[in-house]
C-alpha cells in the first residue's frame, strides 16, 4: 500500500519505524560525537609517531656583502614515507638549506640531508641515517570527496605534534607555487593550518596520508591547501631516484594572449588564446625548431596550449628527447613546427609571464 504524503509503502515505513509505527529516534548527539572523535583520536594516535619537526639553517649574507653573514633559522613538519629512513615535506621548508635536522616524536633529534626538492610541486624528500621509522599508511587522494573528514598533523609556531581536524572543502583547486607554476588538484580545507605545518601531513578517518600540507590564504579563516598525495608519492619517486624533476624546456618567453576571433573561425582552433612568444633562447629547441618572436602557440602534440600554464603542465608530462610538434600562428598563418624538448635542469623557465 502506498502513503500518499510520503510517496512510500506501508512496508517501507513499518521497517524504518519501530513496531508501534513510531518514527525510530535520532541518533543520540553525544553518541554522534563521540564517534567524530574516536576517528580523529584513532586517526592520530596512528599518525603522530611519523611525524617529525624539522629545523632548518642557512647562511645569509649581508647588504651587498658588506656584512657578515648571518645564519638563519626556519622550522617545518615532515613525515616518514619509508621505513628506512625518507621523510616527505615542502621544498619552501628545506629548500637552500645549510643544516638540516629533525626531532622525532620518540625524542631523537637526528641530522638529515636533502635528497631533493621541488620547488614547482613545492616537495621534498630528506633522508636521515637510523631504525624504527614508521612510515604513515598511504592513502588516495583522488578518492577523496567534499565534505570527507580530514586531519592535519604537525608542528606549528614550535608547538610538536598539533592535530587539528575539519573537512575537505574543495578538491581539483590550483594553486601557484613559489616557481610560478601552477600545482593542479591541489585539496582545500578547512582543518586550521599555521606556520610550521607546512610539510606535514593530511590524513583522513583511518590515518592514511591523502595529502602534504602547504599553504594557507592570510587573512583569510578555514582555507588551507594541501598538495596531493598522488603528486606527492609521483614527486617522491622521482626525487628519490634522480634527485629532481625531469621536465621538458623549450627556450621561450610568453605572455597570455587573445587570438582574433576570425583567425579562430578561419583555422577552426579550440580556443580563443594562445602564448605569444616575447623571446626565444639562443641555441634552445625553440631556436632550432625556427620559432620566432610574435609567433603564438596553441599547440603542443596533441594538446591544445591556451597560456602558459598550459605550456608548463604539457611540458611536465611530454617525454624529453622525443620529438614532438609545436603548433604556432605566425601573422594569420598556421605552422607546424617539429621540436625536441630538452631537460629543463639548469635552464631558465619554458615559458614565463612577463
Amino acid at each position: 500500500m502506498i502513503d500518499l504524503l510520503s510517496g512510500s509503502t506501508i512496508a517501507d515505513r513499518e521497517d524504518r519505524d519501530g513496531a508501534d509505527g513510531r518514527l525510530a529516534p535520532a541518533p543520540d548527539d553525544a553518541e554522534l560525537l563521540d564517534s567524530y572523535s574516536r576517528s580523529v583520536v584513532g586517526a592520530a594516535e596512528r599518525v603522530r609517531p611519523s611525524v617529525a619537526h624539522i629545523r632548518v639553517k642557512a647562511a645569509a649574507s649581508g647588504a651587498g656583502g658588506r656584512r657578515p653573514a648571518r645564519e638563519m633559522e626556519g622550522s617545518g613538519s615532515g613525515f616518514f614515507y619509508t621505513p628506512d629512513g625518507y621523510i616527505l615535506s615542502n621544498s619552501h621548508v628545506v629548500h637552500g638549506a645549510d643544516r638540516i635536522e629533525v626531532a622525532l616524536a620518540d625524542g631523537r633529534i637526528l641530522a638529515a640531508e636533502a635528497v631533493g626538492d621541488d620547488p614547482d610541486t613545492d616537495l621534498a624528500v630528506l633522508r636521515v641515517e637510523g631504525g624504527n621509522f614508521v612510515p604513515v599508511a598511504m592513502g588516495e587522494s583522488g578518492r577523496l570527496r567534499v565534505g570527507q573528514l580530514v586531519i592535519a598533523i604537525g608542528n606549528p609556531f614550535g608547538f610538536e605534534e598539533t592535530v587539528t581536524a575539519g573537512i575537505v572543502s574543495a578538491t581539483g583547486r590550483s594553486l601557484r607555487s613559489t616557481s610560478g607554476r601552477l600545482i593542479d588538484d591541489v585539496i582545500q580545507t578547512d582543518a586550521a593550518l599555521n606556520p610550521g605545518n607546512s610539510g606535514g601531513p593530511l590524513v583522513n578517518s583511518r590515518g592514511e596520508a591523502v595529502g602534504v600540507n602547504t599553504a594557507v590564504i592570510m587573512g583569510a579563516q578555514g582555507i588551507c591547501f594541501a598538495v596531493p598525495i598522488d603528486t606527492a608519492r609521483f614527486v617522491a619517486s622521482r626525487l628519490m631516484r634522480d634527485g629532481y624533476i625531469r621536465r621538458g624546456y623549450i627556450g621561450v618567453a610568453g605572455q597570455n594572449v587573445e587570438i582574433p576571433r576570425r583567425i579562430v573561425r578561419y583555422h577552426a582552433l579550440q580556443s580563443g588564446s594562445g602564448v605569444a612568444v616575447v623571446s626565444v633562447e639562443p641555441d634552445s629547441p625553440a631556436a632550432r625548431s625556427d620559432i620566432l618572436p610574435g609567433d603564438i602557440i596553441v599547440g603542443l602534440g596533441e594538446h591544445v596550449v591556451a597560456s602558459i600554464d598550459d605550456l608548463h603542465r604539457r611540458l611536465t608530462d611530454f617525454p624529453i628527447g622525443e620529438t614532438t610538434t609545436v603548433a604556432a600562428l605566425r601573422r594569420a598563418e598556421m605552422l607546424t613546427l617539429p621540436i625536441v624538448p630538452a631537460d629543463s635542469r639548469g635552464a631558465r623557465r619554458p615559458a614565463r609571464q612577463p
